[in-house]
């Protein structure tokens, strides 16, 4: 009795075991890499990024294989960084000065004039002393 179900339970194992065999061959392929190709990477298993799993990309890349390794390994070269570019910090011509204050800076009373700029919007304005606006002493007549 015991042996037979060790050689039932024996031939299930081999029959499923070859029911999954002849489903996998059936549908799988082998990927064919060649060096030189651009090739994608899957952030599946990448536990260093931050934000909702849901909103990530799933895969990042280009890369461009560089020669074979191991067997499905290749060693692969990073895109280049974009360019970065330097960005204009000046301010632009100034709009209007639109209130003066006097502040005590190093024991003598200044004026501090609140001034908006023509490029930027209201929460850009600066309180900038006469000497510090372009065209200062004509504005301020």
């Amino acid at each position: 009795m015991w042996k037979r179900a060790c050689d039932t339970e024996a031939r299930c194992i081999a029959e499923a075991k070859e029911y999954n065999k002849q489903r996998w061959d059936k549908t799988h392929m082998e990927p064919d890499f060649k060096e030189g190709e651009q090739v994608l990477v899957s952030t599946l298993k990448f536990y260093n990024l931050k934000g909702p799993k849901k909103m990530r990309d799933s895969f990042v890349g280009p890369f461009t294989n560089i020669k074979l390794v191991g067997k499905m390994q290749w060693k692969k070269k990073n895109p280049t960084p974009p360019e970065i570019v330097e960005v204009d910090d000046s301010p632009g011509p100034v709009k209007r000065i639109i209130k003066a204050r006097k502040i005590r800076l190093n024991d003598k009373d200044q004026r501090q004039y609140l001034v908006r700029f023509k490029t930027q919007t209201a929460d850009k304005d600066k309180g900038l002393a006469e000497d510090a606006i372009p065209d200062g002493n004509l504005r301020l007549r």
